[in-house]
């Protein structure tokens, strides 16, 4: 599995297009909203909006995109029907090829969200910051396993992956403008919706920590969504 893993590293690193996409945009565009903060200063959720849409964006353009490409790159030059045939098992065999876009996706949270932290609050809540992005890391995993039984190739990745970014992109920014009193089960059971709620309130702090636990629950079960199309959809050799 490391050696695995070491491999699709440096060809994250190597390949350009790659690279940009999962690590330049997502910071770059978080950067961009942390130099316009005191425009978000009047919102009800505050400086934990722009927290919740960065967990969101670098986890999403980050690690989701990322790995459905290459998910679908590696089963288009038969890699993955390769590794079927070796003692690697199935589980190990995609740990290794998902572990560095998750690694790179941990880093650039941490990163991103320590810079807001030094600019403005520490978070209330560190521990249940973390919880709510190892959530949402296991959801995108999930995702994009289930995402690229149904990519053909990793160009087609740049069109099967926009529902999921930009939905749950859009719906971080929903509940960070307008908050949860209203439509408040919608917006918790759309994906990323109660993830991004668990990181305002783990960021902003004042509220109950069973309320927050139970924010787990559509996150959760988005997990559990996620495996049981992988195992529907997903596929080792080239879809036709």
């Amino acid at each position: 599995m490391l050696t695995i893993a070491r491999s699709e590293l440096r060809q994250i690193l190597r390949n350009r297009l790659v690279f940009f996409s999962a690590t330049i945009i997502p910071v770059g565009v978080s950067l961009l909203l942390i130099t316009q903060r005191d425009l978000f200063s009047t919102v009800p959720s505050g400086v934990g909006l722009l927290a919740g849409v960065f967990m969101i964006i670098l986890i999403s353009m980050g690690l989701y995109t990322t790995a459905v490409s290459t998910l679908a790159a590696r089963r288009q030059t038969l890699f993955l029907k390769r590794l079927r045939s070796t003692a690697v098992s199935d589980s190990s065999a995609l740990a290794g090829i998902l572990g560095p876009p998750v690694l790179i996706a941990i880093i650039q949270v941490t990163a991103v969200l320590t810079v807001l932290a030094v600019l403005t609050d520490i978070p209330a809540e560190i521990p249940l910051l973390i919880v709510s992005g190892l959530s949402l890391v296991a959801m995108m995993v999930g995702l994009a396993l289930a995402t690229a039984g149904i990519t053909t190739s990793p160009e087609h990745a740049q069109v099967t992956t926009l529902p999921i970014t930009m939905g749950t992109s859009a719906v971080a920014f929903w509940i960070g403008f307008t908050g949860t009193e209203e439509l408040g089960t919608l917006k918790r059971l759309l994906p990323g919706g109660s993830a991004t709620e668990l990181t305002i309130n783990a960021w902003n702090g004042g509220t109950d920590l069973v309320d927050n636990l139970l924010l787990l629950g559509p996150t959760v079960a988005w997990i559990a969504i996620g495996v049981l199309l992988a195992k529907r959809f997903f596929q080792w050799e080239p879809r036709r």
